[in-house]
């Protein structure tokens, strides 16, 4: 338990309190992560008083003009010490109106601030007053951590029905933290999840965010979607769920498979936004599924439709609609063309207009596609590998002798217009595909007077002529 108390700012806390007899308590998820032995950045301290005068009298006792940001609406402060953010907070009852899960506040004891707390592993203090290292867990967080369990302090459906966002927070500890939810606490978010309804979008996918960058996200989706939660926060994704069969003939569990492809990314990459892709590069499946009894199952064209889908998805679940959703579409919109080339002859012309399309995000595209090898027969994954590294090596070929990766053609829009004394139109859109088609498919090589000569010729085709300078 000492782990717990070996940064310095604690001694300076307990300084104070023992000077002033006040009650001052480290609490919630620094001493859990410590028990943990997990990294923590956030330390929170609760003492029966007032959180922001003790902030303003340890920040005067660090020195160095630490300053104090006051939140004076819900009554903490916080100063940052090192490389931690400290928060102080008095103690607290707390009270709901069942339309809101803002809470009606009063100044409270050590107990009332536990029995508020969302989950007992949460509720663990430590006393940093005159029992300094005391551990106060009146609710057995301690023996929680140790079998590994999510169980709420008080009553659940109480705990869930004041505050909904705890049922999401709930599952996301269990995802991150590989714990299993109590049966009584889950059996709960069952019955209460339709009141996940009163939370913002902001508040809900801030958690699905973190579920997505758990170890094993697949773990904290399935408990979504054994909830019942996930078809209400995340429709698009639970329509994924389900297998047809017709004529003794199935498809795969989409759902399933997105989140095996997602697991199957995280153990490659930390980037949020590449897990994103992960998870939604099949999401249009289900409106392009179509039976013909000759070849089964299709899903002809769900790229497209998926990468059609992706704003509309993201503005629903509050998520940025900025370049890293433009990073999402792209993946999602490119993920079969890697697994085309590697079933077929791979031509240059190919490669070129793949490292063309994907630019910059090439390498995470090949992971992504990596990962959607989720066959369980081990012969065809190893077949499906050993191809995509001949056209891994193909890549770095056509590159390193094209340099095709985000290339500009060698004479732009303005240039054209110069050479053939064109204003912007039509002409001009023809002879920009035309130049970059020649050069991708390798008719032309990428250089100023093979692009020209090309330009003069195309110019004659549709009756337009070089300027003669």
């Amino acid at each position: 338990m000492q782990n717990c108390l070996q940064h310095p700012v604690f001694k300076i806390i307990s300084e104070i309190a023992v000077q002033e007899v006040l009650e001052v308590y480290v609490i919630g998820g620094f001493v859990r992560d410590a028990i943990l032995n997990r990294p923590s950045k956030d330390i929170d301290i609760v003492v029966v008083g007032n959180g922001i005068d003790l902030a303003r009298k340890v920040a005067v006792k660090i020195g160095n003009d630490t300053s104090v940001t006051v939140f004076r609406n819900f009554g903490t402060a916080m100063l940052k010490y090192q490389d931690y953010e400290i928060e102080f907070v008095g103690a607290r009852k707390e009270s709901y109106r069942r339309d809101s899960r803002k809470p009606l506040v009063e100044n409270g004891t050590l107990k009332d601030d536990q029995e508020r707390r969302d989950f007992t592993i949460n509720a663990l203090a430590i006393n940093l007053g005159i029992n300094y290292g005391q551990l106060i867990d009146p609710f057995g967080g301690l023996h929680d951590l140790e079998i590994k369990l999510i169980r709420t302090p008080l009553e659940p459906d109480k705990t869930f029905s004041d505050d909904p966002l705890r049922m999401m927070r709930g599952i996301r500890f269990a995802s991150q933290l590989g714990f299993d939810i109590d049966e009584e606490t889950f059996e709960s978010i069952i019955r209460n999840k339709d009141r996940i309804n009163i939370i913002s979008k902001e508040r809900i996918i801030d958690e699905i965010n973190k579920i997505v960058l758990s170890p094993v996200p697949s773990y904290g989706f399935k408990l979504l979607d054994k909830s019942g939660l996930l078809e209400i926060i995340f429709p698009e994704l639970a329509n994924l769920k389900g297998v047809d069969i017709i004529e003794q003939k199935a498809h795969k569990d989409n759902f399933l498979h997105s989140l095996k492809v997602l697991d199957n990314i995280s153990l490659k990459t930390n980037s949020l936004w590449l897990r994103w892709a992960a998870l939604l590069h099949d999401i249009a499946k289900p409106h392009t599924k179509k039976f013909f009894p000759q070849q089964g199952w299709t899903f002809h064209g769900h790229e497209f439709l998926g990468a059609k889908m992706i704003p509309d998805i993201f503005r629903s679940l509050k998520l940025p609609l900025n370049e890293k959703m433009k990073y999402v579409q792209k993946l999602v919109l490119l993920h079969l063309r890697p697994i085309v080339l590697s079933q077929e002859e791979v031509t240059d012309s190919a490669i070129r207009r793949l490292l063309f399309d994907a630019g910059d995000d090439i390498d995470d595209l090949m992971m992504l596609c990596d990962a959607d090898i989720t066959s369980g027969n081990s012969e065809k994954v190893k077949r499906y590998l050993q191809n995509f590294e001949l056209v891994r090596q193909k890549l770095k070929e056509i590159e390193e002798k094209d340099t095709i990766r985000n290339f500009q053609p060698p004479i732009s829009g303005d240039e054209i217009m110069s050479i053939f004394n064109l204003r912007p139109g039509r002409e001009i859109g023809t002879l920009k595909n035309t130049l970059k088609d020649a050069i991708l498919d390798g008719i032309i090589p990428n250089d100023y007077k093979a692009a020209y000569n090309l330009l003069v010729e195309k110019g004659k085709e549709l009756g337009i002529e070089p300027v003669q300078k």
